[in-house]
């Protein structure tokens, strides 16, 4: 289905979110569909990685306003890609850093927050 441009949020309200999300939750992964219906198989793939290991942590949809979220989520990380996971307010990675990082037996210790 095609949706008119400017359908979801602006980039000041797309900013502000994920200034947000980062600071209040140990873990999010920012990813294309939800937990129970993602959008894409990287999306697929880190939310399956992540839930080997956290059973609480935020996920954000950034189909809507996906173009705001690139910008946003450049910011903070230095990429554009999507799916994005952050830990304590500090950029992981994708989910090939996450699969990496599960190959090295090092994602459960990332996942893991004080």
């Amino acid at each position: 289905m095609d949706f008119p441009p400017n359908q979801g949020l602006d980039q000041e309200e797309v900013d502000e979110q994920v200034e947000t999300v980062i600071v209040e939750n140990d873990v999010v992964l920012f990813m294309k569909g939800t937990e129970l219906m993602p959008q894409c198989g990287f999306s697929r793939r880190a939310l399956g990685l992540i839930d080997q290991y956290r059973d609480e942590y935020e996920t954000v949809d950034v189909l809507e306003s996906l173009d705001e979220y690139r910008v946003a989520l450049e910011e903070h990380s230095g990429w554009e890609t999507i799916p994005q996971t952050f830990v304590d307010g500090e950029f992981v990675g994708g989910s090939d850093i996450l699969a990496e990082l599960e190959e090295r037996d090092e994602l459960g210790e990332t996942l893991r927050t004080e």
